[in-house]
């Protein structure tokens, strides 16, 4: 490793097993959406996966590692601009969690994925899938939830997946900076005194924990449809 540098703990493995399933759950949600059929059994399945680990990603961007904190990531429009101009303090460490426009990438992300299991509860294909909660809205409510669900908003997540994707390969090509590494061991090699995310057995009960209660709380919430 090059001199003044370390190794230091940026992801905990709560917010890496997160980021992976999440991919997963979203990549097989569409393909399963595309078969239709029988398959729709598993999107249905899938998006109720969904929704739990985007409950827990709320709750652990509070309590989480340091750079999973939404405060770790939430930035001025000012310090965005600077960002884009090459005109980053040191001390700011911008590159070391979500850099400021990976932050933008990341609250899309979350919102359009919300809204598109929300809308998933109450959708209604007029054929043999229904949301489990249709019976909470009206028929108008409904058609309108559906027609976002099978249009804008999955291609607005497919394109939020491309454009990801060609972030990593920029950062990769031009910045000769691996995204995918530290996403998958959890460091990075980064300057002396950068902080490090706690990642430690508690922590991890923790998520444990909070995962746990989500899935449950997402049980119920189907289970009102009843």
């Amino acid at each position: 490793m090059s001199t003044g540098l370390r190794r230091t703990r940026v992801w905990d493995l709560p917010t890496r097993l997160f980021h992976w399933l999440l991919a997963g759950c979203v990549i097989a949600s569409v393909i399963s959406a595309k078969i239709g059929g029988n398959a729709m059994v598993w999107h249905f399945r899938l998006g109720y996966v969904v929704l739990a680990l985007l409950a827990f990603r709320l709750l652990w961007g509070v309590v989480g590692g340091r750079w999973s904190r939404f405060t770790s990531f939430i930035y001025s429009p000012l310090t965005l601009l600077r960002y884009l101009r090459g005109q980053a303090r040191a001390d700011e460490h911008l590159d070391v969690g979500h850099s400021p426009t990976g932050a933008l990438s990341v609250f899309a992300l979350l919102a359009i994925l919300a809204v598109q299991v929300g809308t998933g509860l109450i959708a209604d294909d007029e054929i043999s899938n229904t949301g489990p909660l249709i019976k909470f809205v009206s028929g108008a409510t409904s058609s309108l939830a559906t027609s976002w669900h099978k249009t804008y908003g999955q291609w607005l997540i497919i394109s939020l997946v491309v454009l990801h994707v060609l972030a990593i390969v920029f950062y990769l090509v031009k910045k000769r900076q691996n995204l995918v590494g530290p996403m998958l061991s959890g460091d990075k090699a980064l300057a002396e005194g950068v902080p490090a995310s706690t990642d430690s057995a508690l922590s991890r009960g923790l998520a444990v924990a909070l995962i746990g209660g989500c899935a449950a709380g997402v049980a119920w919430l189907v289970s009102l449809g009843a």
